[in-house]
């Protein structure tokens, strides 16, 4: 395990025997790994993202989501293009050095509507974007990063087809891994990701996400626990296990060395401590919401979502004394992408 580990080249037997370990102090070994390889790569700043879900309107059928548009429980919201603005605006003014925009597929919001808003946000402050708005035309994408985008977050979600296909009844999976090409090509920096215990997958399954991310090579990438939704066909599934995610950040880490790994708020929501130990896993971001609270709570992919009803304001001091709480600091720049940095130099 600890020559695979050193040198970040994982055969895929070394990924599935990984994956398998049981014993606690195997599985602590390993996740100790991933946090030593974080720390060597990355060093121990957390980069803080202000996550910004502008509309949960989708006209996806995902089995999984609470936003799939046949879930007529849903309260549907659109934030005007000024309100993201002018939130953005103040997000900058609290230090906050990154927005991540996220939306359903919400066909409202054409190219040229985000590329404005974009171009806005740009012109007043000196925030990176991420943008999160789903499967788009090679055209908007295009549009978006010469209105000045900076990143783009596309979970792959699952390497394998039949599973893929599984959760995405409606999507096609060569055109997800198109559209992930087509954002890097564009000069993105580029976000892929997957859940962790959804219905159908195996050990088998898990190792086709590791490698995909060990070939790859993306920018970011998001890794969180399957929370079944009970207004979806996913309602009486199990929940993923915390283990089995940690070990997949850990995993996540060790393949990509140096991209920027969350910890997410599905893991939090799961396990009071979750995202303290995903960052003691491998993880370096999480992604506070600063959705308005008449929003917020209308944006549930899964249920009990973590800080769904808390002030903003809470959550800003909160997220820092949680990181510093666990010995590392908080990062004051825009987090760009080592890789990208790298590749520039």
């Amino acid at each position: 395990m600890d020559k695979c580990i050193k040198s970040g080249d994982m055969s895929r037997d070394d990924i599935v025997y990984l994956l398998n370990l049981d014993n606690d102090s195997d599985v602590a070994r390993l996740l100790k790994a991933g946090d030593e390889v974080r720390k060597a790569n990355c060093g121990d700043a957390v980069q803080i993202r202000a996550l910004i879900e502008f509309s949960n309107i989708c006209a996806r059928q995902c089995n999984y989501c609470g936003l799939r548009s046949p879930n007529s429980k849903v309260t549907r919201y659109r934030m005007p293009p000024d309100e993201i603005v002018e939130l953005a605006v103040y997000l900058n003014g609290k230090g906050l050095k990154t927005v991540v925009m996220q939306s359903g597929e919400d066909p409202y919001y054409t190219g040229e509507i985000i590329a404005d808003i974009v171009r806005r946000i740009k012109a007043s402050t000196d925030t990176a974007i991420t943008l999160c708005v789903g499967e788009r035309p090679y055209e908007d994408y295009k549009l978006w990063k010469e209105a000045g985008a900076d990143r783009y977050l596309l979970r792959h979600e699952a390497a394998n087809r039949d599973l893929f296909k599984h959760l995405h009844p409606d999507c096609d999976f060569d055109n997800r891994i198109r559209c992930l090409h087509w954002l890097r090509e564009l000069g993105y920096q580029v976000g892929a990701g997957c859940m962790v215990g959804s219905p159908g997958q195996t050990i088998e399954h898990l190792a086709d996400d590791i490698e995909f991310l060990r070939d790859f090579q993306p920018d970011m990438a998001g890794i969180g626990p399957f929370i079944p939704h009970p207004d979806t066909p996913y309602a009486n599934e199990s929940t993923g296990m915390v283990q089995m995610t940690l070990k997949m950040v850990a995993l996540a880490r060790i393949v990509t060395r140096d991209a920027l790994l969350p910890a997410t708020t599905a893991i939090g929501s799961i396990e009071e401590m979750g995202r303290e130990m995903a960052l003691e896993a491998g993880a370096d971001v999480v992604m506070p919401n600063y959705t308005p609270l008449k929003y917020r709570e209308n944006y549930e992919i899964y249920p009990n979502k973590r800080c769904i009803t808390e002030d903003p304001e809470q959550c800003h001091s909160c997220m820092r004394l949680r990181i510093q709480a666990i010995g590392r600091t908080v990062s004051t720049d825009q987090g760009h992408s080592r890789k990208s940095f790298q590749a520039a130099l």
